[in-house]
């Protein structure tokens, strides 16, 4: 590939569905949920050796720009981007993409990803990364879609259309269409059919591209970050985002872009890959005991249990109980069927209602 490579992080997002142990102050990116490394740091570490620190660009709030830099303190300090408040995925992405246009000197291609996924396959999503830099080289927006181990309603989903030849060993397909979460009736059928992919919100395509997609298809939100990137090199970087910034329209990539974009196709991967999206999620990603039981912190006794998620400073003792998630802290405790964590977040909702912001 002829022109520099840059990963965008985005790392702004709150977790909600991960409460109480994701807080707003400490989102699930800064979360350990898979060993001594957080989400934010296991997802750095997955770049190396494709990405000099100096090519990765990492966009987050500014309650947490100062966390994310002591866990990752060989990444420029001006690489990191603060949102003055959020706006949407597409905003983002337009934003890195200028900025590693800026880095860069010229043309570059970028990998949008994710601060708080897990990926166990490193290797395989390394290689998959490379493979999608050359077919966005040639102006291609390529996806990356997650082949599906379950039903699953909480996903969107992406359906193939006719195979391409390329250069690349994997396999690569254009994209027909972008589909919103499903009801459990077409999550059955797409999970199984052979022709949808979990929609990973993984992006791989050339500055150039991206300019002209939001030019064509969000000509305002194109004009802003034209504005905007003007002065993003100046001492004002900061001022300037806060002023332009919340004039931004809020959009997400894929209704403002992917769905409508000219070119854009999908590599099907199986990289053990997890949003960690909820409880439920976090439970079926780590390593359980015999009976399926996940302890994250503390002690768990535990007599004629199964399939129990356990959080929690001191020792909890369960006795007859399968499928719960218990998560203990020194404020809340939550009690729920791991069924139901998606729901979760309606008990965020209802505190913010009720503007219990202390525990949030």
């Amino acid at each position: 590939m002829g022109i520099p490579f840059y990963a965008v992080i985005m790392a702004g997002g709150s977790g909600t569905r991960l409460w109480p142990l994701s807080r707003r102050k400490n989102p699930k990116q800064l979360l350990r949920l898979s060993g001594e490394r957080t989400l934010y740091q296991l997802a750095i570490d997955r770049l190396d050796p494709i990405f000099a620190p100096e090519n990765i660009i990492v966009i987050t709030a500014g309650d947490m720009v100062s966390k994310l830099m002591e866990q990752s303190p060989n990444i420029p300090g001006q690489n990191f981007l603060v949102e003055p408040e959020g706006r949407g995925t597409a905003p983002v992405i337009g934003l890195g993409a200028f900025y590693a246009e800026h880095l860069a000197g010229g043309e570059a291609v970028i990998a949008c990803l994710t601060a708080d996924h897990l990926i166990t396959d490193v290797s395989g999503f390394q290689k998959v990364l490379i493979e999608a830099s050359e077919i966005a080289f040639t102006g291609s927006i390529v996806t990356l879609g997650i082949e599906p181990t379950f039903p699953s309603t909480g996903y969107g989903y992406i359906q193939r259309g006719r195979s391409r030849k390329t250069s690349i060993k994997s396999a690569i397909f254009d994209v027909k269409r972008f589909k919103e979460k499903p009801n459990e009736f077409a999550a059955g059928t797409m999970s199984t059919d052979g022709e949808h992919s979990w929609n990973s919100g993984m992006f791989v395509w050339s500055t150039r591209t991206v300019q002209s997609e939001f030019r064509k298809q969000i000509p305002e939100t194109f004009a802003v970050l034209e504005e905007l990137v003007e002065s993003i090199s100046s001492d004002l970087q900061g001022d300037a985002l806060s002023r332009i910034w919340p004039t931004i329209p809020k959009d997400s990539i894929d209704y403002a872009i992917m769905e409508n974009a000219k070119d854009v196709c999908v590599i099907p991967i199986n990289i053990g890959w997890s949003d960690v999206g909820s409880w439920l999620s976090v439970l079926n990603t780590s390593d359980p005991d015999g009976l399926g039981n996940v302890l994250l912190g503390g002690m768990h006794h535990a007599i004629d249990t199964a399939n129990t998620l356990v959080s929690s400073s001191k020792l909890v003792a369960t006795i007859g109980v399968e499928n719960l998630i218990i998560i203990d802290t020194p404020d809340v405790l939550l009690v729920c069927d791991s069924n139901r964590s998606e729901d979760v977040k309606r008990v965020v909702e209802a505190l913010e209602d009720d503007n219990k912001l202390s525990v949030l």
